[in-house]
């Protein structure tokens, strides 16, 4: 194998494992007729099953790898729970003093 492959390879991993597989899950949607029997009906039949593909939410968004601003598509789960590095922006209209004071 070639080390462009290895390297392919190797980051693709690294993403999996940052990020997880962003693959759709694939599963049944299933149609039914008639009314459950605890609704005092005679029971539900099945009239048809179909694959589906159940996907997630990605957004297309900046986050820190490695010490750099890259942009990713991020499921919106790992977003919200915090287990992505967001770029730190600062405030607009705002004054660093740290930087005033250096001039």
């Amino acid at each position: 194998m070639s080390t462009l492959k290895k390297n392919k390879r190797a980051k693709l991993a690294k993403k999996h494992k940052l990020y997880g597989e962003n693959k759709p899950a694939i599963g049944n949607s299933v149609s039914q007729r008639g009314k459950p029997k605890y609704l005092g009906g005679n029971g539900r039949k099945t009239t048809g099953i179909t694959r589906r593909k159940f996907k997630k939410n990605l957004q297309k968004i900046r986050v820190v790898e490695d010490g750099k601003v890259v942009r990713r598509r991020v499921p919106v789960s790992l977003i919200r729970s915090g287990m992505v590095d967001l770029p730190v922006v600062r405030q607009p209209f705002t004054v660093d003093l740290n930087e005033t004071a250096s001039k």
